[in-house]
């Protein structure tokens, strides 16, 4: 069964058309990249996926279940459980030192006080980030903030990661070393992730490359 399921989805604003029947898959533990230009209807589709917004036809499954049967508290539920985003500009709380934004899922899904530290733990050095773990954003590197970033995404153990740009705001070298990250994350959880790109860079960790043109989804 597909982690994912996109079929004949359609979205429009204000009467424009963003998205004009986009389908497309992942499976357990795959990487896909999906490029395309600014305003081809990417954001857009990550949104659907994410519960954020719904769309006016077409299905979106995720883990076996259909999204527009879900009511706003289901869909919130789901991503809880099962679906998390790394972003761009890394979206930390500003207040919570690096352990305690890796924590936060954890602290939302009623984890138990033990098992929720033990696995921020594990996750703090799974990152590489054991030296880091009590600082402040502020106090952390580009590099660093999505490395915390990426030990939040895998705290609830999803099924699905949408990472949208997840490299866009990093130089060249540290971009390199959160691909590598994310690969290895990726295969040792084996979770499936819908990367958004400009950086043809992150098509060395996925499998497939998916080009978006138009509101419509295309393989290269």
């Amino acid at each position: 069964m597909n982690v994912l399921q996109v079929t004949n989805v359609a979205k429009s604003y204000d009467g424009e058309p963003v998205l004009r029947g986009v389908s497309l898959s992942l499976g357990e533990g795959e990487r896909v990249a999906l490029m395309g230009p600014s305003g081809s209807g990417k954001s857009t589709l990550l949104n659907l996926i994410g519960g954020i917004d719904g769309c006016d036809s077409g299905e979106i499954e995720i883990a076996g279940r259909t999204l527009n049967a879900l009511d706003e508290d289901e869909r919130c539920l789901l991503r809880r459980e099962s679906v998390s985003t790394v972003f761009q500009f890394f979206h930390l709380l500003p207040t919570l030192t690096a352990f305690e934004n890796i924590e936060f899922p954890l602290q939302l899904n009623a984890i138990p006080d033990a098992e929720r530290l033990d696995a921020v733990r594990s996750l703090v050095e799974e990152v590489g980030l054991e030296h880091r773990a009590h600082a402040m954003p502020h106090e952390l590197s580009g590099g660093e903030m999505q490395r915390v970033a990426i030990a939040r995404a895998l705290a609830i153990r999803p099924r699905l990661i949408l990472a949208d740009e997840p490299t866009g705001n990093l130089d060249s070298a540290t971009g390199d070393a959160i691909l590598s990250l994310l690969e290895e994350v990726g295969d040792r959880h084996s979770v499936a992730m819908l990367v958004v790109t400009h950086s043809r860079a992150v098509t060395r960790i996925c499998s497939r490359t998916l080009e978006m043109r138009d509101g419509l989804v295309a393989a290269e």
